[in-house]
């Protein structure tokens, strides 16, 4: 089996996992409960992430690490705006 079949298994779980957070944020209009640092460094990690997938030439690696720092952008702007 291709390993990049479970990159883009593993990056799909990584991504998925930020929408409830940001589902919650954008309907309750509030995001106190949510560390700014945490965020930065999780934004921080999926950069590295991204660079590191160019670097080996992995193409699950580089979009879903991509994806999740997107998502990851959305969470810190939500942060930005409601607190």
């Amino acid at each position: 089996m291709n390993p990049e079949v479970f990159g883009f298994a593993a990056g799909i779980l990584g991504a998925i996992s930020l929408f409830p957070q940001i589902q919650k944020s954008w309907r309750t209009k509030s995001t106190k409960d949510i560390s700014l640092l945490w965020t930065l460094i999780h934004l921080s990690g999926q950069t590295l992430w991204t660079t590191y997938g160019y670097m080996i030439q992995s193409i699950s690696l580089i979009l879903m690490s991509s994806i999740t720092w997107c998502l990851t952008i959305i969470l810190i702007g939500l942060k930005l705006k409601y607190d």
